[in-house]
C-alpha cells in the first residue's frame, strides 16, 4: 500500500469522524459505576480476584491494548518496571525479556494456555506475536513450574484472548512516522451463549537503522506482517467448548553483523490452534481439557538456514471443591516438542516427549488465601524432576495484606541445547529456588501501595564448557525488590512502580549482561468514557554489556496517548512513543558499536464500530 494512499485514507476517515454527529454519551459516565474486582487466571488456572493471589501479578488492561494497534508486545511489556526488554533495534527486531533479572529463557509466554516459547531455542519470538485479539496480558512474577512446567523460573506472561459477549463489528486504522501503518478489521456474533469471532490485520513499517554504525547505506530494517484469527464456541453455566485458530506471517530485515550496514531478510510464520472444553459435573466438580499446537517457522532468505518448530500439548485437569473453602486442582499434561533445524551448518530433526503430573490445594476463608502445589515432570531425555510451591496471603488488617511465596522451578534443555552445534544429550534441567515476601496497603484519599522482596537461586545453568560443548556448570542469583504507588480519584490517575534487581553470576559475582539494576515507570493522566489523555515515563539505569568490558548506558523516554470517543460508534486516537526522539543504546553489539532503539513513532488512528 503506497504511503500517499495510506495518509489520504486515514485523513479522510478522521475527517469523516470529526464531521459526524457528535452524539456524546457523557451522561452514562456521570451515572454511578459499579467497580468490579479485577480477575486473573494465570495463578491458579481459574478466575480469581487479583487481590487474593499470594504472589505479585500485574495486568496490562484491555484499554491499553486497544489504544494503539501498532504497539508490539515488547512495547506493551516495557511499562512493567520488573521487566527489562532488550530489543536489537526498533519494530520487528529480536527482543529478549528479562523478568526480575532472570534469563530470557526463564520466562514462559502463553496465549490461552498455549506455549509460545520456541521448541528449538526455548525463547519466544516476541516481536512476531500479534496482539490484535488480546483482551488483557497477565504478568505473574516468580516461579510457576508447578502448574506450567518448564521455563517458568522468572514468571509467566499470558495473553488472554477476547471472547465475544455481543454481536458487533469494527474497523481500525493507524498511521505513523516511518511509513508505519496498521489496519485491523473484525466481527463478533453472539446469541444465547454461542459465539463466533474473526479478525484480520496488516502492518507495514519502513522502521529504522538497527545499529549506530556509521556507514554509507541508508537501508532501514523494514518490517511487515499480516494475519487473521477465528474462534467459535459456546459458553454455558454447565459446560463450555471452543476452537481458536490464529496465524501471523511476515518478513523482517536485521543486521548482518558485517559492520557495514548490510541487512539480511527473514520470513516468519507462526500458527496456533487451541481446542478447549469444560464441563461442570456438579456444583463442586469441574473438568477441563485442552488440545493445542503452536508452529513457529523462520526462513533465512540470504542463507540456507531455517527453523521449523512445533509444540503440541494435551492437558486434562479438574477442580474439586471437596470441602467449604477448600479446592483441589489436579492435572496431567503431555507435551511433544519437534524441531527441524539448519543453523550454522548444523542440521537436526528431532523431537522430545514429556509428561507432567501436578496437584495444587487452595484454601480461601477469613482473609487467608493459600496455594500448596507439587509437580512431577517425566522427560524422556533426562528422566524425572519434581518441583513444589507454598504460598499464602493474609489479610492482616482491613486495608493491609501480606504474602509469602516459596517455590522451586526448572527449565528443561531445549532441542538446540541437545542437538545443535555444541549440544549435549547428557544435560540436566536448570533448577531454581525462590523466596518472596510482600505487603499491599490501601491508604487514604485513593492511594494504594505495596512492596515485594525476593531472591531466586538458579543452579545447573547451561553454558559452554570444554571444547565448546554445553554443560551444566553455571549458577546465578537474582535478588531485589519492587515498590508501587498508585492513586485514582474520579477521572484522574497516577501509577508508578520501581524495581531493583541484582542479577549476579554465581561464579564471578559480576552483574549479568543487559540487566539494569534500577527500573522505574510512571503513568499519569485523565480518562473517562468520552476522552482521555496520559503520559508515561520509563527510565533505566546503566547495565553491563555481554563482554563485561562495555556498558549499556541508562536512558529515559516519555510516551503520550490520547483518545476521543466522538460517539458510541467512532473513536479517534493518537500515540507518540518516545516523544523526545531519544536515541539510546539498547544493547552492546561488538567492536564498539551498539544496537539502538527505533526512535520516535508518532501516529494517529480512527476506529469505527457498531
Amino acid at each position: 500500500m503506497s504511503s500517499i494512499f495510506q495518509y489520504s485514507t486515514l485523513v479522510s476517515a478522521i475527517t469523516l469522524a470529526m464531521c459526524a454527529t457528535s452524539t456524546t454519551f457523557a451522561a452514562n459516565d456521570q451515572q454511578e459505576r459499579i467497580v468490579l474486582p479485577t480477575l486473573v487466571v494465570t495463578a491458579s488456572k481459574s478466575a480469581e480476584e487479583i487481590e487474593k493471589v499470594p504472589a505479585r501479578i500485574n495486568i496490562i488492561e484491555p484499554k491499553i491494548l486497544e489504544q494503539s494497534p501498532i504497539a508490539s508486545l515488547p512495547d506493551l511489556l516495557k511499562h512493567d518496571a520488573a521487566i527489562n526488554m532488550v530489543q536489537q533495534g526498533g519494530i520487528g527486531q529480536l527482543a529478549k525479556i528479562h523478568l526480575r533479572g532472570t534469563e530470557s529463557k526463564h520466562t514462559l509466554i502463553l496465549r490461552d494456555g498455549i506455549r509460545l516459547n520456541n521448541a528449538s531455542s526455548g525463547t519466544a519470538n516476541l516481536a512476531f506475536i500479534d496482539t490484535t485479539d488480546i483482551k488483557q496480558i497477565e504478568v505473574l512474577k516468580g516461579p510457576a513450574s508447578v502448574l506450567y512446567g518448564t521455563d517458568a523460573i522468572g514468571g509467566v506472561v499470558q495473553l488472554i484472548s477476547k471472547t465475544p459477549e455481543k454481536t458487533s463489528a469494527f474497523i481500525s486504522a493507524e498511521m505513523g512516522e516511518k511509513n508505519t501503518y496498521k489496519a485491523v478489521i473484525g466481527a463478533d456474533a453472539y446469541e444465547d451463549g454461542f459465539y463466533a469471532q474473526i479478525r484480520g490485520q496488516r502492518l507495514e513499517s519502513d522502521a529504522t537503522k538497527v545499529t549506530d554504525q556509521k556507514t554509507n547505506t541508508k537501508k532501514t530494517a523494514a518490517f511487515d506482517q499480516k494475519g487473521y484469527s477465528a474462534k467459535v464456541g459456546v459458553e454455558k453455566e454447565q459446560f463450555a467448548a471452543s476452537i481458536d485458530y490464529a496465524t501471523n506471517q511476515g518478513s523482517s530485515l536485521y543486521d548482518a553483523y558485517l559492520f557495514n550496514g548490510e541487512l539480511l531478510k527473514q520470513d516468519f510464520d507462526n500458527e496456533t490452534i487451541n481446542l478447549r472444553g469444560r464441563i461442570n459435573i456438579n456444583d463442586t466438580l469441574q473438568l477441563n481439557a485442552r488440545l493445542s499446537q503452536f508452529k513457529d517457522e523462520v526462513e533465512q532468505k540470504n542463507s540456507p538456514d531455517f527453523v521449523n518448530s512445533r509444540t503440541q500439548e494435551a492437558e486434562f485437569y479438574s477442580t474439586w471443591a471437596f470441602m467449604p473453602n477448600h479446592t483441589l486442582l489436579a492435572g496431567v499434561t503431555h507435551r511433544n516438542l519437534k524441531g527441524d533445524i539448519l543453523s550454522w551448518g548444523t542440521p537436526y530433526r528431532e523431537d522430545i516427549d514429556s509428561n507432567g503430573y501436578y496437584v495444587q490445594h487452595q484454601y480461601n476463608n477469613d482473609g487467608i488465601n493459600t496455594q500448596v502445589g507439587l509437580r512431577v515432570e517425566d522427560n524422556e531425555k533426562y528422566g524425572t524432576h519434581t518441583v513444589g510451591q507454598v504460598a499464602v496471603r493474609y489479610q492482616l488488617l482491613p486495608l493491609t495484606s501480606i504474602y509469602t511465596n516459596i517455590g522451586t522451578a526448572f527449565r528443561s534443555p531445549t532441542l538446540n541445547d541437545l542437538y545443535a552445534w555444541g549440544g549435549n544429550l547428557d544435560l540436566n534441567p536448570e533448577k531454581s529456588t525462590s523466596y518472596e515476601i510482600g505487603l499491599d496497603q490501601k491508604l487514604a484519599y485513593g492511594f494504594d501501595t505495596g512492596i515485594s522482596l525476593y531472591r531466586t537461586e538458579v543452579k545447573d545453568l547451561i553454558a559452554n564448557g570444554p571444547k565448546n560443548k554445553l554443560t551444566n556448570i553455571n549458577k546465578a542469583t537474582y535478588q531485589g525488590g519492587e515498590l508501587y504507588l498508585q492513586w485514582k480519584h474520579d477521572n484522574l490517575f497516577v501509577k508508578s512502580s520501581y524495581s531493583y534487581v541484582k542479577p549476579e553470576n554465581g561464579q564471578t559475582h559480576q552483574d549479568l549482561a543487559d540487566r539494569p539494576r534500577h527500573n522505574f515507570s510512571l503513568t499519569t493522566g485523565l480518562e473517562n468514557e468520552l476522552y482521555g489523555i496520559s503520559a508515561s515515563l520509563i527510565a533505566k539505569s546503566d547495565s553491563k554489556a555481554w563482554n563485561n568490558q562495555n556498558t549499556n548506558p541508562g536512558y529515559a523516554t516519555i510516551d503520550l496517548n490520547a483518545y476521543w470517543n466522538i460517539n458510541p460508534n467512532i473513536k479517534v486516537f493518537t500515540n507518540i512513543q518516545n516523544v523526545g526522539d531519544v536515541e539510546y543504546k539498547a544493547a552492546y553489539q561488538d567492536l564498539g558499536y551498539y544496537y539502538i532503539n527505533g526512535g520516535r513513532l508518532a501516529s494517529a488512528g480512527v476506529t469505527f464500530k457498531y
